[in-house]
């Protein structure tokens, strides 16, 4: 930290006042002890005696003057609160400087970082303040995301119940208005509102889904697993609608039973969607594997399909939440864009990791678990 000129100015005027004060102190004391000795002969004597009994061997040097001792013993001292007077001046210094730093952020700067690199308590008292910023600004910033993430998915939901509901609306309101002309236009007005009902249903109990899995310490009931046998009963769930479209759904988990750590409920529904999606997107799929395999502490289970390859750059989006593929909003071939957003979130609340990968032979959805869930107190340390 570097000094102004008006503190450097300060502390040499400083230092001069306080030479001037500890020389007349000094010239004090050596009078008074001069008083002393002469208004005592006995003083006096001791004195000479000890003078002539102190001897430094080997070149025999006697001590001739007790002044100079006393003198050089208070020139040390001297120093010595010289210097005391000087650092603490600096260290004050410094702390004016530190308070002038917190004062700027405190305006608003918090961009700014107090720059200074001192010793001691000082420079601890920088680190920790810097680091205090740093965590309000984070924070400040983790909330304005959230009021942002809020505003879009309100948008979002209100855009997505907003479209069904115009229809069911609006093909309700024909049948209200007798604006039909036969049975067969009936069956069909109120065919296409219950569709949209039933997708509006679809989008509030993912949303509901979303937002449970979403919240801190939301429950999760761990238990052990055997991996195969919820693939399995998973593929047993979508077999039918597989074998309409021609796919062959099929499970291979090594070893034979692979059990892990888990909550059932909420693993069935991880894989459920991405088989879901992988039925509902893979266009041209003749397969879709759902693969699991042991690997040291963890299992990795891979949920893949030949279908149509998902665009690159659509690739890292896929996990946000609402993002959907095709461009447009239209529900006909887009379900509520939750699913995998709901797929991740139940996987970080396992403490694994899910990724996404897709070329013109192959989409995967790899599923990385740990066999074994932390702790509550191997989390907390």
């Amino acid at each position: 930290m570097k000094l102004t000129t008006r503190e450097k100015t300060s502390l040499f005027f400083e230092a001069v006042i306080t030479i001037i004060l500890l020389a007349m102190l000094d010239l004090a004391v050596i009078t008074i002890l001069q008083d002393v000795v002469r208004s005592n002969p006995g003083v006096a004597v001791g004195i000479y005696i000890i003078k002539k009994s102190l001897v430094f061997s080997p070149t025999h040097i006697r001590i001739w003057s007790y002044q100079g001792w006393v003198i050089g013993v208070l020139v040390v001292l001297d120093l010595i609160v010289l210097a005391w007077r000087l650092v603490r001046r600096y260290r004050q210094y410094q702390m004016h400087h530190i308070i002038n730093e917190l004062h700027y952020i405190a305006n608003g700067h918090l961009d700014h970082r107090i720059p200074f690199k001192l010793r001691g308590d000082a420079q601890h008292v920088i680190v920790s303040v810097n680091a205090l910023v740093d965590s309000t600004v984070r924070s400040m910033n983790d909330e304005r995301q959230m009021e942002k993430s809020k505003d879009e998915l309100i948008t979002n939901v209100s855009h997505d119940l907003r479209t069904p509901l115009t229809s069911i609306i609006g093909y309700l309101g024909l049948v209200e208005d007798r604006q039909y002309r036969s049975e067969e236009d009936i069956l069909k007005y109120t065919h296409t509102a219950y569709e949209k009902a039933k997708q509006m249903k679809n989008l509030v109990e993912d949303l509901f889904e979303y937002t449970k899995v979403q919240q801190s310490g939301a429950p999760v009931s761990m238990m052990q697993v055997d991996l195969g046998q919820l693939l399995e009963q998973v593929a047993a769930s979508f077999e039918l609608e597989a074998c309409k479209r021609g796919i062959e759904l099929n499970v291979r988990v090594v070893p034979s039973p692979l059990k892990i750590e888990a909550d059932p409920e909420k693993l069935g529904r991880v894989f459920s969607n991405l088989v879901a999606n992988a039925l509902k997107y893979g266009n041209g799929a003749s397969y879709i594997h759902l693969r699991a395999h042991e690997h040291g502490s963890m299992v990795q289970i891979k949920v893949a399909n030949d279908g149509e390859q998902i665009p690159p750059e659509s690739v890292s989006h896929l996990f946000e939440r609402f993002y959907r593929v095709e461009r447009s909003r239209s529900q006909k071939t887009g379900g509520t864009g939750l699913g995998l957003a709901i797929v991740k979130s139940i996987v970080d609340l396992h403490h694994g990791e899910v990724s996404a990968q897709s070329n013109d032979d192959e989409t995967s959805f790899i599923v990385n678990l740990p066999v074994q869930q932390k702790t509550t107190t191997e989390e907390k340390a």
